[in-house]
């Protein structure tokens, strides 16, 4: 099976007891709602922690989820590996998201042996235009 293009590596199930191990401060931040072949659609229940002043979601909080987004998009690509990290993210900011819960939708467009680069999607979880866009890239270690 070639890596990340035909099959996930792991379920969503075991992606989350990974995350909930690895990284346990994350524990309950994200919740993974899909997790297909290059792609994962990530919920982050939003509450007063992730607002700032204006009554809007902080751009720290939605620059987090994009980046989740696109690591567990990644893992479920290729598996289980804690030292695949961010080399590169940027964000553009579209709309003001109202105070609610927002939506990751990542996708890998290029997964190679050592990067992956794709591009997330933030939305209302209630259904909207987006309100951020974010490209990705990860280092991943050889082996």
């Amino acid at each position: 099976m070639a890596r990340g293009t035909d099959a996930t590596r792991m379920t969503a199930e075991e992606l989350t007891a990974f995350l909930d191990q690895v990284f346990p401060q994350t524990r309950g931040m994200f919740v993974i709602e899909e997790l297909a072949p290059m792609r994962a659609r990530v919920r982050m229940p939003v509450d007063e922690s992730h607002l700032r002043p204006g009554d809007t979601v902080s751009g720290p909080s939605m620059f987090s989820l994009a980046d989740c987004a696109f690591y567990i998009a990644l893992l479920g690509s290729i598996g289980p590996e804690d030292q695949a990290v961010t080399t590169s993210l940027s964000i553009n900011f579209m709309r003001r998201p109202a105070p609610g819960d927002l939506v990751g939708e990542a996708r890998i467009l290029k997964l190679g042996r050592r990067l992956a680069v794709g591009d997330v999607l933030l939305f209302p979880a209630d259904g909207g235009e987006p309100v951020a866009q974010a490209m990705v890239t990860y280092a991943i270690p050889p082996g």
